[in-house]
Order: C-alpha cells, then sequence, then structure tokens
C-alpha cells in the first residue's frame, strides 16, 4: 500500500488540488474522478496499482478542494480538456496515461481522441465519451440551461458529516454507496460552515451544461484515440450506458478490451481488488 501526499497544482487561471500515489520515476498516470466526486474516488485503488504508475487523482475545477472557476462562468464540459492538459503541463508531463471514472471517464476519452501522441494508455470505469443529445433537442436544451442560469440556491447545511453522508447513501438505485465508500468522499467533499458542514463543491455544477454534442461529433472523436484502451463496465449497468450506445462507440475506438464485472457506478471505490486486477491484466499484456 502505498500513502497518498497532498500537493497542489497552480494552473495559469485558477488552482487544483491533488492527491499523489507511488514512485514519481513509474509511468505517469493522471486521474479524473465522476461528476461531484473528487479526488478521493481513487483513494482504495490507486494504492493497488502503485507497483507499476506514479498516480496523480486530481480534484476537477469547483470540485473537493480545488479553486471554483471564477464568477459569471459555467463549467463548459469542454474546459475540463483544457484544465486536465495545462495540469499535465504543469506537472511536466509529456506523455502519460488516463485513469478515469464517469464525467472523468468522459473527459478522458475525449481528451486521448484529440491529444493521441501525449496519451500512453487510457483506463475508463463507467464511461466511454459524454452523454449526447440528438440535435433537434439542442434549442430545448439550451433554453433550458439558459433560464438556470445564476439560479443557485443557498448551501445546505447538515450537521455533521455523517448526516451529509446519507445524503449519498441514499442516491439513487445503482449510483447509491455504501456508507464506507459516502464518508471517504464526504471528508473531501465538505467544508465547515456555521451549524455544521456543507458541500465544498460549486453549486453551478448543478445547473444544465448549456452545451452537449450530437452523438455523431462523440464518435467521431472517439475514433481519434490511439492509445490502448481498457474499458470497465459494471453489471447491471446504470441506465445512461446503454449497451447499444457502448457497442457502438466501442466500435470506433481501435485498440480496446471491454470487461465487465459484478458491481455499482462506483464499484472501484466500493470493491476495488477486481478494478486493480482488470487494470493490471491489462498494462501487464
Amino acid at each position: 500500500m502505498s500513502d497518498a501526499r497532498e500537493i497542489e497544482i497552480e494552473l495559469p487561471h485558477l488552482r487544483l488540488a491533488a492527491r499523489a500515489f507511488g514512485d514519481p520515476g513509474l509511468p505517469k498516470l493522471l486521474a479524473l474522478h465522476g461528476w461531484l466526486d473528487n479526488a478521493a474516488s481513487f483513494d482504495r485503488l490507486a494504492p493497488l496499482l502503485c507497483e507499476y504508475f506514479h498516480i496523480v487523482a486530481l480534484d476537477l475545477p469547483g470540485h473537493g478542494r480545488s479553486a471554483h472557476r471564477p464568477p459569471g462562468l459555467w463549467y463548459h464540459y469542454v474546459d475540463y480538456l483544457g484544465d486536465v492538459l495545462a495540469a499535465a503541463d504543469a506537472l511536466g508531463w509529456q506523455r502519460f496515461g488516463l485513469l478515469g471514472h464517469s464525467l472523468g471517464g468522459a473527459v478522458a476519452s475525449m481528451l486521448a481522441g484529440v491529444e493521441g501522441e501525449r496519451i500512453e494508455c487510457l483506463l475508463l470505469i463507467e464511461a466511454l465519451g459524454p452523454m449526447s443529445l440528438p440535435a433537434e433537442q439542442a434549442l430545448a436544451h439550451l433554453q433550458r440551461s439558459l433560464s438556470e442560469r445564476g439560479q443557485v440556491g443557498t448551501l445546505r447545511v447538515f450537521a455533521n458529516e455523517e448526516e451529509a453522508a446519507q445524503v449519498r447513501v441514499r442516491g439513487n438505485g445503482l449510483l447509491s454507496l455504501s456508507r464506507d465508500a459516502a464518508m471517504a468522499l464526504i471528508a473531501r467533499g465538505t467544508m465547515a460552515v456555521a451549524g455544521g458542514v456543507s458541500w465544498s463543491s460549486d453549486q453551478r455544477l448543478t445547473l444544465t451544461s448549456p452545451m452537449r454534442y450530437t452523438e455523431e461529433q462523440i464518435l467521431s472523436i472517439l475514433a481519434g484515440i490511439s492509445a490502448p484502451t481498457l474499458l470497465v463496465l459494471a453489471e447491471p449497468s446504470p441506465p445512461f450506458l446503454s449497451a447499444t450506445m457502448i457497442a457502438s462507440r466501442s466500435a470506433t475506438v481501435p485498440d480496446i478490451r471491454v470487461v465487465r464485472l459484478a458491481g455499482s457506478h462506483h464499484l472501484h471505490l466500493e470493491n476495488p481488488q477486481p478494478v486493480a486486477r482488470a487494470i493490471l491484466d491489462f498494462v501487464q499484456s
């Protein structure tokens, strides 16, 4: 097992917090968490991979302990691509691997399509590209997004971390978490406020994103992935990862292996050993 080290990464436009695992002399792996999660999402998986990788798990902007975007800005999905590249540049990494879960996996897969010459391997958990939107729904989607702009409410205050964790435990079906998994994320995803604790994530993250790609656009970008790619999927699958969509997208990636493991959406946090075995079998082959 390897102890995590807290680091900060200064980008030209904001500050990122991160957790580093393993020997810096090993191959580099940048880990990207899911929506409203944080770098602690990898606290149980990363130590199992440290014999082979130096891992830096980011708190994406607006998440965990990283800075929020300035007032007046949105969280455009594509901005995360620039954030991740800027983080790699700040770390001095020219070539590196990507490990991504959910939102982080969507970001990692699109970045690997765009920046193929820099990505050595692509390890995805429960994601292959972002959610798409049919072209005929673009107008209604943008109207909804504009109507929400600036409509963030007051921060919800919980008496303690345990009470906050219960919100994540209840979750939504396949997206719910065990108490232990929820507490791992809560410890990094809350802050002390008057009367207790509240979420540290930026409330603007819950607003409807103003832009989404069509499925055809996503397929075009995924076709640019040249790195050896592993996609780990949980069974049963959440509704947003349909078998038809995964089959269509996987077919566009030239060098991909798909592994299905029993578990929930956060299988890498709930039961990391099978996920680690799948990753190590992949990289060793």
